[in-house]
C-alpha cells in the first residue's frame, strides 16, 4: 500500500467543550490530513452521549461525545489535551498505553505532574508546550539570545495578558519565556523569580527575573519580555489575536509525532528550531 491509500492519523481531543476543545475539534474535522476519532468530556457533562458538531450548534460530525478515555484512546494515533493537570497526567498514562502520540497544552503542571508525564514519556511520544505557536516559539529562541547578550545591568520583565477566565498565573508561556531568559543567563529560574509584588517590597534584587499577569475581558493571548537597562530598554513582544494559532499548531505537533521513539519532545522540536 503506497502512502496516498494510508489511513490518516486519528484523533482525540480531550476537553471537547472548552474554548479550545472547540477549536481543536474544528481544526481536526476540516483537515485534510487527520481523522477526528473521538471527544472526551468529564463524567456527567451534559454533551456525553451526543454528536460533538451537533452539541457545538453545527452540523453532525459523526463523533459521539465520551467519558471513556480508554476505549477513545485505543482508536487513536494521537491526543491532543488542553486541560487539567490531574486530567492530564491521567491521559498520560492512558495515552501511553494505547501508543499514541500525546500533545500537551495544559497550563499550572507542577513538579509531580511533570514527573509522571516524564514517566509516561519512555513508552510513547510526548509533546509538551506552553504555547504552540510559531511566533512564540520564536519568540522564546530570542529571549535566550537576547539574555545571553545582556548581562544583570538588564532587568527582565515578562509582562502576560489573557482572558478572565484563565485560572493560572504566571502563563505556561511566560514562564517557557522565563526558563529561556534563565537559560540565556546561566541561571536557575526557581531561584531568582520575582511575581506578585504587593505593598512595600523594597528594591529590585540585580538579576532576578520578574513576572506580572493581567487577566480581563477576552484577551486571547499577550506577551512581552521586557530588558530594561540604564537609560535604554529592549522589549520583545508576541500578539495572539486568534487561538486557532494554538490548534494548528498542535495538529501540526500531533501528525509530527507519528513514527518517532517515544520520549518527551517540545515545539522546538515540532518546528526544527
Amino acid at each position: 500500500m503506497d502512502d496516498a491509500a494510508a489511513p490518516l492519523p486519528g484523533i482525540v481531543i480531550t476537553g471537547a467543550s472548552g474554548r479550545m476543545g472547540r477549536m481543536l475539534v474544528r481544526t481536526v474535522a476540516e483537515s485534510d490530513r487527520a481523522r477526528l476519532v473521538g471527544c472526551l468530556e468529564r463524567p456527567g457533562h451534559p454533551w456525553i452521549g451526543r454528536d460533538v458538531g451537533e452539541a457545538m450548534g453545527g452540523s453532525a460530525l459523526g463523533v459521539t461525545v465520551t467519558d471513556d478515555a480508554l476505549e477513545a484512546f485505543a482508536r487513536a494515533q494521537a491526543v491532543i489535551d488542553f486541560t487539567a493537570p490531574e486530567a492530564t497526567v491521567e491521559f498520560a498514562g492512558l495515552a501511553a498505553q494505547a501508543r499514541a502520540v500525546h500533545v500537551i497544552g495544559t497550563t499550572g503542571l507542577e513538579a509531580g505532574h511533570l514527573a509522571a508525564i516524564a514517566a509516561a514519556a519512555r513508552h510513547a511520544v510526548v509533546v509538551r508546550a506552553g504555547n504552540m505557536s510559531l511566533g512564540v516559539n520564536l519568540l522564546v529562541q530570542l529571549t535566550q539570545k537576547v539574555a545571553a547578550a545582556l548581562d544583570a545591568d538588564f532587568d527582565i520583565e515578562i509582562v502576560e495578558a489573557h482572558h478572565r477566565h484563565k485560572v493560572d498565573a504566571p502563563s505556561g508561556t511566560a514562564l517557557m519565556l522565563g526558563e529561556a531568559a534563565a537559560a540565556g543567563r546561566g541561571i536557575a529560574l526557581e531561584e531568582m523569580t520575582d511575581s506578585g509584588r504587593d505593598g512595600i517590597t523594597g528594591l529590585r534584587d540585580r538579576g532576578r527575573i520578574g513576572f506580572a499577569a493581567v487577566r480581563g475581558g477576552d484577551i486571547v493571548g499577550e506577551h512581552d519580555v521586557i530588558f530594561a537597562g540604564e537609560g535604554e530598554r529592549v522589549i520583545l513582544r508576541h500578539v495572539a489575536t486568534d487561538r486557532a494559532i494554538f490548534a494548528r499548531g498542535a495538529l501540526k505537533a500531533a501528525l509530527w509525532g507519528q513514527d518517532r521513539k517515544p520520549g518527551e519532545y517540545t515545539m522546538l522540536d515540532v518546528l526544527g528550531l
